[in-house]
């Protein structure tokens, strides 16, 4: 791995290593950890003549963790592969929400930046061909994610919000009815927001009836722009799809759980 890449992006990739040994950390002891992240003895500083993989040094792994050192880039390259096939995404935001008669609570996934980081490295990679220039959400549970795919995608991200701001000239507007509450509502973005050449991804939290995010599509659209795709972190049944005028290849989602659990 090392030859192949940048100064820049071994520092990344050892960078990442050091985060997924923390999103780990968050449901595995030291000792766990140190069991499944055996290495080659040479990466451990150890007699070459031995190749019998053995496990990390608690020791080392709490250096790791508490950002005291990191792995070199050889060392890097074997844990990230045994890192990223321990982690199970949809386990890992799944156990982020608390289940209460029917309805859930995503606070401590909303504000699991370690996470979040994560998830957004993963969309951005399955988007990757598809030049995207924007990242478009809705106030305000759709920022921390979409913040965090934007900054991955090194992208602007544009905020569509409840109301006009002061100060803002001319808007973009989208109202629409949904169907739980038989009231008008409505999103704005500034008119500058899109141009003509933007790709235009929509992020958002959570989706129910697919009414919000049929919304915001249609902000980009009547911005003149493209919609590249569009990504949920937790997606309620199925039904919602027949809202979005878009292909099944351009949704992604992380957890879908069914409609009689939301």
């Amino acid at each position: 791995m090392s030859g192949n890449l940048t100064q820049l992006e071994q520092i990344k990739a050892r960078l990442r290593c050091i985060e997924l040994l923390k999103i780990l950390k968050k449901r595995m002891t030291y000792e766990e950890l140190s069991k499944i992240l055996k290495v080659r003895p040479q990466l451990r500083g150890e007699s070459k003549n031995d190749s019998t993989p053995r496990p990390l040094p608690i020791t080392v792994l709490n250096r790791y963790i508490r950002g005291h050192v990191l792995p070199n880039a050889d060392r890097t390259e074997e844990m990230l592969k045994i890192l990223e096939n321990e982690i199970d995404l949809v386990k890992e935001v799944r156990n982020r929400l608390k289940f209460d008669n029917g309805y859930f609570d995503n606070t401590s996934l909303l504000g699991d930046t370690l996470l979040l980081r994560y998830v957004a490295r993963v969309i951005t990679q399955k988007f990757a061909k598809d030049g995207i220039t924007k990242v478009l959400t809705a106030a305000a549970d759709g920022i921390p994610i979409g913040t965090h795919i934007a900054n991955e995608m090194e992208v602007d991200l544009v905020i569509a919000k409840r109301v006009r701001e002061v100060g803002v000239k001319e808007f973009v507007e989208e109202t629409y009815i949904p169907s739980f509450s038989g009231t008008r509502m409505s999103l704005y973005i500034p008119k500058y927001s899109f141009s003509r050449k933007d790709r235009v991804l929509v992020v958002d939290d959570v989706v129910r009836s697919g009414e919000t995010q049929r919304a915001l599509i249609n902000i980009v659209k009547k911005s003149g722009s493209d919609v590249v795709g569009l990504f949920i972190l937790v997606a309620i049944g199925d039904s919602w799809r027949e809202e979005i005028i878009l292909p099944d290849e351009k949704i992604e989602t992380i957890l879908n759980l069914p409609s009689n659990r939301s």
